[in-house]
């Protein structure tokens, strides 16, 4: 599957981003307190709310596919970065009548969300200039 490709583009306004993927736009921000107008989420809560959507999306579409009854998923998320590294906290909390079996697997399933892939494999960033 092709993913849309997507833009950020920042203006006069100090820290305020436009984001878009050619159907949809967005946008992200800083907190006032970093010089920012807090008008959008930071990038930190962007990168949170894709792992957090893909969870949530995840958990959905298997436990619908195995007719498993997953009545709503809330997903709370916390990131720390220091010298040693980033770490992402993830609690899971799932709403239903789902066997202790169903529960343990949908866990399971969480850690293989595309977004957990990425973020919990090598990653590299090619940068280079546009002409």
């Amino acid at each position: 599957m092709t993913r849309p490709v997507v833009t950020a583009e920042i203006g006069a306004t100090d820290f305020h981003v436009r984001l878009a993927d050619g159907s949809h736009d967005w946008s992200a921000d800083e907190p006032v307190s970093l010089g920012g107008g807090d008008t959008a989420p930071d990038p930190h809560s962007l990168l949170l709310g894709s792992l957090g959507a893909c969870t949530s999306i995840t958990l959905k579409m298997y436990a619908k596919r195995k007719e498993w009854p997953l009545e709503a998923v809330h997903v709370e998320l916390s990131v720390e970065s220091a010298a040693a590294g980033t770490r992402i906290d993830r609690r899971i909390a799932l709403t239903g009548p789902l066997s202790d079996e169903q529960r343990e697997r949908l866990l399971q399933i969480a850690n293989a969300c595309p977004i957990h892939k990425v973020l919990s494999g090598p990653i590299h960033i090619d940068s280079a200039l546009a002409p």
